[in-house]
């Protein structure tokens, strides 16, 4: 079992910059890799990003164009998502989730954390 709690969404004005956090617990976390995906109103849920606990392999969705980065924190069991530069588009429910990135194949989620991005 792996349990995921997100932390750090909010309001924030278009251009700015928000860090979201994800603690990772449980028995086997450690065993997939992590990701972020994000489901705006009336959407399908996206992929953002992901990384290897390792932090050796990280991956990206096509939209990020050099905006966020994933990064992990192994002596807290943690992943962030700092995101710059953000866009009314952006806004949304960021999950994060245990996954294989090999197929991005997701086997955990986290409650989701809201960003809402103003112009």
């Amino acid at each position: 079992q792996v349990q995921l709690v997100e932390s750090g969404g909010g309001l924030v004005q278009a251009g700015g910059s928000r860090r979201l956090s994800c603690a990772a617990s449980g028995r086997t976390f450690s065993s997939y890799d992590m990701g972020w995906f994000r489901q705006a109103p009336g959407k399908e849920r996206e992929f953002v990003a992901a990384i290897t606990w390792s932090g050796g392999v990280t991956a990206y969705g096509d939209f990020v164009k050099g905006r966020f980065t994933i990064s992990s924190d192994n002596a807290k069991n943690t992943v962030y998502l700092q995101m710059n530069s953000l866009k009314p588009e952006d806004t949304g429910v960021y999950y994060c989730a245990a996954v294989r990135i090999a197929t991005m194949s997701a086997d955990y989620w986290g409650q989701g954390t809201q960003v809402t991005v103003s112009s």
